[in-house]
């Protein structure tokens, strides 16, 4: 039975409102959700995030009627594709993120699905009968007979990752109650004021971020002061560069400002100054000074108290 009427228009109604209330939005794949681990999902998020699932012409049709009112949004068209939903929510990106990621159950293999990660048998003692032997011989897996069961002698990669999962690694996986697979949201995109950009952007911290921006200022400062151009980047080197010129010019000349005055003076006496360092660098032990002089003091007293004579003389 095909969606009403009343519901689709409720549907583009209820949209509007969170497009409205929220300004990011999360594009999530839900392949292998189950209606109740959605449900666990929309728990969780429950005050933080809105889920709003939909079928992908329904969601493409209302987005290109909103988009005559707020252009921004027609980013988001090329990524409805798939079993998608979306994910609407004012609160912080990584937070939420954390909070759909975690949503996540482990689930057997399945024959024909594709695995998207290496699944391996462990070596140990399978509790299984001799006579399936040649089972685990036909998967190329290496065994052995210990105690009268079927041991697994080595560690061997059953599927690998982007491969299909055939029905005799599945049976075998079973077997050995092996659930490899976690199903649950996995994000696909991010919407956020505008912008749209990959769930991976918010693995970068603002340690790099900083580091970046820095980074881009030192170029943007080389590159003004290479052409001679002014920048705000290059303002402060440019006044500094500026003085040292005044200032060289000021020692290698008979005029002087306040600034030279100082540093004519060094270089006219630096015997001086090199005497007044001298004093200062003894000023700083000052403290270890009277300590060593105490203790030579008690030494003294000790010596005087013999008044030069020995304990039998």
């Amino acid at each position: 039975m095909g969606v009403t009427r009343a519901s689709k228009e409720n549907w583009f109604q209820r949209i509007n409102e969170l497009l409205d209330l929220y300004p990011s939005i999360f594009v999530v794949n839900v392949d292998n959700v189950s209606s109740q681990q959605m449900h666990q999902i929309r728990q969780s998020l429950r005050g933080d995030a809105v889920v709003l699932m939909g079928k992908n012409t329904m969601v493409r049709r209302a987005l290109r009627l909103i988009v005559t009112q707020r252009p921004e949004l027609e980013k988001l068209l090329p990524h409805v594709r798939g079993n998608i939903g979306f994910v609407f929510t004012s609160g912080d990106l990584k937070d939420v993120r954390t909070k759909i990621m975690e949503n996540r159950i482990a689930a057997p293999a399945r024959a024909g699905a594709y695995a998207p990660v290496d699944i391996f048998v462990q070596p140990g003692n399978t509790g299984m009968e001799p006579g399936k032997t040649s089972f685990f011989q036909a998967l190329g897996v290496p065994t052995k007979i210990a105690r009268g069961t079927i041991e697994i002698v080595s560690e061997i990669r059953v599927v690998e990752a982007g491969n299909r999962v055939g029905t005799s690694e599945a049976t075998l996986l079973n077997l050995l109650n092996i659930s490899p697979f976690t199903y649950g949201m996995t994000v696909e995109q991010i919407y956020d004021n505008g912008n749209v950009f990959g769930p991976d952007v918010l693995d970068v911290s603002e340690d790099e971020l900083v580091g970046r921006f820095m980074l881009g200022i030192k170029q943007v400062a080389s590159i003004s002061l290479a052409l001679g151009y002014p920048t705000i980047a290059s303002i402060m080197h440019s006044l500094v560069n500026s003085y040292k010129n005044i200032l060289a010019v000021s020692i290698a000349t008979e005029y002087e400002y306040e600034g030279s005055a100082k540093i004519k003076e060094m270089l006219a006496n630096p015997e001086a100054f090199a005497a007044v360092a001298a004093a200062a660098a003894p000023a700083a032990d000052s403290g270890a000074a009277p300590a060593a002089e105490e203790e030579k003091e008690e030494e003294k007293e000790e010596s005087d108290d013999d008044m030069g004579f020995g304990l039998f003389d």
